[in-house]
């Protein structure tokens, strides 16, 4: 099979395509035929050597693929084996810049009605996450305000739609006018240009000086004071991820005390298969359903064909896009 690899960790000139043997499933893995895969900013710190795969893992880079069903691995029960042919779209360990990829059965989900191969790689990594972090970790309800910090990316458009379907109501950062405005197009009750003004001051606004009850940044340490200022009492910070920088500096405690804060942080990839298989039945039911009737969908900004794997990792660093780049394996 063809698949990307990387000569040693640098920029995206590092990763070069070369003929690899097939990845055999192990015990309760599936063998897919990859047919499209998105991009995440972990490729990127990957093949920058920020972001070792964990143990076990394919040190392919690749977290989400969709795909067909070619093969499975030894000892699956026979009720529970996925038939050949189906088509799933997968959370996987790694491995996903490649024709064929071994994940675990418990990470596949069917496609949804009426998607194709692209569309389908464009939901996993973003909705596993927004779900594990807003409903499984910060356990966002009906009716409460949630902030959430790169509203125009991949996550942020996932987060955003799914909060509204839970009923919450979704605040968004993003960095230009016209992403914005894609927030509040996929839900979001406003969106702040961080660039210039204050998001601190405008969730005290938008929310009569209360804040919000859950918020889900992907800054990290630049914002971590700021965030403190925003929420609710009994509010819930998720930190997902560190753009701007792992330390924080005076950072007021006290106001984690007094307001009976909770800060949180998760990485998804190194969880066991059992907590995925969790966050995939949870989408199943719930989730699921509404792609099918496209009450929510994921926002493709750009597909590349699979050669062109060196642009589609220059796009996704130059930061200009809104939603999902994926690379169309059909497509060369």
């Amino acid at each position: 099979m063809r698949a990307v690899t990387i000569g040693e960790p640098g920029g995206p000139e590092v990763m070069a395509l070369t003929d690899l043997p097939l990845p055999e499933p192990g015990p309760g893995e599936v063998l897919v035929r990859v047919l499209a895969a998105g991009l995440n900013r972990p490729d990127l710190m990957q093949r920058q050597g920020l972001y070792p795969p964990p143990p076990g893992a394919s040190p392919i880079l690749g977290l989400e693929i969709a795909g067909e069903i070619v093969a499975t691995g030894p000892g699956m029960p026979g009720k529970t084996a996925p038939a050949i042919g189906t088509r799933v779209c997968a959370l996987a360990n790694g491995g996903g810049y490649a024709e064929y990829c071994a994940v675990p059965a418990g990470q596949c989900l069917p496609w949804p009605d009426g998607y194709d191969a692209i569309r389908a790689a464009a939901l996993p990594e973003t909705f596993f996450t927004v779900w594990s972090n807003l409903v499984m970790t910060a356990h966002l309800a009906a009716g409460e305000r949630v902030l959430i910090h790169g509203g125009s990316g991949g996550i942020g458009t996932a987060a955003i739609q799914v909060a509204r379907a839970l009923g919450a109501v979704p605040y968004a950062t993003a960095g230009s006018a016209d992403k914005c405005a894609q927030c509040v197009e996929l839900g979001a009750e406003a969106a702040i240009d961080y660039r210039h003004e204050d998001f601190v001051d405008r969730i005290a606004a938008l929310t009569d000086k209360r804040g919000v009850d859950v918020i889900l940044d992907v800054i990290g340490g630049p914002y971590l004071e700021r965030n403190l200022r925003c929420l609710a009492p009994d509010g819930r910070l998720v930190i997902i991820a560190l753009q701007g920088g792992a330390r924080a500096q005076e950072v007021g405690l006290a106001r984690i005390m007094t307001r009976r804060l909770t800060v949180t942080g998760t990485t998804l990839r190194p969880r066991d298969g059992a907590y995925k298989a969790r966050i995939a039945q949870g989408l199943r039911e719930t989730i699921w359903p509404l792609l099918a009737k496209r009450t929510i969908a994921p926002l493709i900004h750009a597909t590349f064909p699979f050669a062109q794997v060196v642009e589609a990792h220059k796009l996704m660093e130059s930061g200009v896009h809104s939603g999902k780049i994926v690379l169309d394996m059909q497509a060369g």
